[in-house]
C-alpha cells in the first residue's frame, strides 16, 4: 500500500535507496519495480526532463541495482522489466539466462528473494485433545475476543482440524471490531488428521490497535469430529506483545478462553525476543 501510494513518488533518492535495500519489504519484487519506475517518472518531471527510459535510468542511478529482478518469476520479468527499455540489452539477456540457463551469468542485481517480515504466533492453549463424542463444527461459529498492548498486524489464524482421519474443510475466518467486519476470507484447508494446527490467512494484514477489543471468528464445515484446545490462558505474551483473551458473545460452538477452536493468532509485530 505504501509503495502504491501517491506520496511514495515524492520521497528523495536517499529514502528511495533505503526502501529498496530493505530485507523486510513484504511484497512481490514486481511491485517494488513498478514503484521505482513511478518514482523515476515523477523525478523526471521534477527536473524538467522527458520521462524517457534513458532519463528514468539515469535518475535511478545505483538505486536500480537494489531491485531484485531475479526474485521475480520469469513471466513477471518478461512482461514488465524486460520491456520497459530501462535495462540494457545485455542486462536483459543476462537476467533471462539467470532464469533459464544452467550456467548462469554474474548479475549486478541481488538474486536472493527478500526475507520479508517474519510472522509470529500467539498460542492461547497449553494443550489440545479429542474425545469420541465431543467437538463438532457443523457450520457453527467459534469466536474469541482479544486485545493487545502494542500495535500489531494480524495475518491469519491457526485452526484445529479432524481427529478422525484426513479431511478437507471449508472455512470462513473473520476479524471484527465493535461489530464492524475488518476482514474476512472464505477458503479451504486440508487436515491430515493430526493434532497440528493449520494456518489460514486473510488477503491482507489487518492493523490491530493497542488496548482495543477485537473478535476473531471461524466457521468450519468439514470433518465433524475435531481436535480442540484446552488449558486456555486469559493472557499470553509473545516477544514484547501481551495478549488478553475474553469470551465472545458471538461464539455459538463452545469456544471460549478455557478451550475450543482458534488456538493461534498469526501476526506481524515488534521483533520477538528470541
Amino acid at each position: 500500500m505504501a509503495l502504491r501510494s501517491d506520496g511514495f513518488v515524492d520521497i528523495d533518492i536517499h529514502t528511495l535507496e533505503s526502501v529498496l535495500s530493505r530485507e523486510t519489504l513484504n511484497c512481490k519484487e514486481i511491485h517494488i519495480w513498478d514503484a521505482a519506475l513511478r518514482w523515476a517518472s515523477a523525478e523526471c518531471i521534477r527536473q524538467d526532463l522527458e520521462p524517457t527510459p534513458a532519463n528514468q535510468r539515469q535518475l535511478l542511478g545505483s538505486a536500480l541495482y537494489l531491485i531484485r529482478l531475479p526474485a521475480m518469476n520469469l513471466e513477471e520479468f518478461a512482461n514488465s522489466a524486460a520491456q520497459t527499455g530501462i535495462l540494457t540489452h545485455q542486462e536483459t539477456i543476462d537476467v533471462f539466462l539467470h532464469f533459464t540457463a544452467s550456467n548462469k551469468p554474474l548479475l549486478c542485481f541481488p538474486t536472493k528473494p527478500r526475507q520479508g517480515l517474519k510472522t509470529q504466533v500467539c498460542h492461547r492453549f497449553q494443550s489440545c485433545a479429542y474425545r469420541s463424542n465431543q467437538w463438532r463444527y457443523r457450520g457453527r461459529c467459534d469466536s474469541i475476543q482479544f486485545s493487545v498492548d502494542k500495535r500489531i498486524f494480524v495475518v491469519g489464524f491457526g485452526l484445529y482440524g479432524s481427529s478422525s482421519g484426513a479431511a478437507d474443510y471449508n472455512v470462513k475466518i473473520e476479524l471484527k471490531r465493535l461489530g464492524n467486519v475488518l476482514a474476512e476470507n472464505n477458503t479451504k484447508f486440508f487436515s491430515d488428521g493430526s493434532s497440528n494446527t493449520f494456518h489460514v490467512y486473510f488477503e491482507n494484514p489487518i492493523q490491530i490497535e493497542p488496548e482495543c477489543s477485537y473478535t476473531a471468528s471461524a466457521i468450519l464445515d468439514g470433518g465433524e469430529l475435531s481436535f480442540f484446545g484446552q488449558e486456555g490462558m486469559s493472557e499470553a505474551t509473545v516477544g514484547s506483545v501481551n495478549f488478553q483473551f475474553q469470551c465472545s458473545s458471538e461464539s455459538t460452538n463452545g469456544t471460549g478462553v478455557q478451550g475450543g477452536q482458534i488456538p493461534e493468532l498469526i501476526f506481524y509485530g515488534p521483533p520477538s525476543d528470541d
